[in-house]
C-alpha cells in the first residue's frame, strides 16, 4: 500500500510499536515526527494520507498541531492517541476535527482497525 502515514509521538518506542504494526500489515510509507512542531512541518512537506498523533508532547502539543494542520488543510485525516484520563483533551481534539482516537496502551488490532476504516 502506498498510503503515507505520519506517526507523531515524543516517545520513539511508541512510534516504533505503531510502525511495526502498520508495516507488518502492508503499510510501507511511514513518516515520523517527535513533536507537534515537527509534525506540522512534515505535514506541509509530505501531505500524508493519515496522521496518528499523540496528544501530550513537548514544543507543540498534539491538540495545537491538530488545530494548525486542520486550519490549513481541512481535509487532513488525523487520529489522536491519548493515555487514560485525557477525556477532556480527546473531546477537544474531536471538536477540532480528529476523526478518531486510540487509547494507550495500544492494541495492534485497534490501530489497524482504525487505520483501515479511515484510509483503507
Amino acid at each position: 500500500m502506498d498510503k503515507k502515514i505520519l506517526l507523531v509521538d515524543d516517545a520513539a518506542f511508541m512510534r516504533m510499536l505503531i510502525k511495526d504494526t502498520l508495516t507488518k500489515n502492508g503499510y510501507s510509507a511511514i513518516l515520523e515526527a517527535a513533536d507537534g512542531e515537527i509534525a506540522c512541518q512534515v505535514y506541509e512537506a509530505e501531505k500524508p494520507d493519515l496522521v496518528i498523533m499523540d496528544i501530550t508532547m513537548p514544543n507543540k502539543t498534539g491538540i495545537e498541531a491538530l488545530g494548525e494542520i486542520k486550519a490549513k488543510h481541512p481535509e487532513a485525516k488525523v487520529i489522536m492517541c491519548s493515555a487514560m484520563g485525557q477525556e477532556a483533551m480527546v473531546v477537544e481534539a474531536i471538536k477540532l476535527g480528529a476523526l478518531d482516537f486510540i487509547v494507550k496502551p495500544f492494541k495492534p488490532d485497534r490501530i489497524l482497525q482504525t487505520v483501515t476504516k479511515i484510509i483503507g
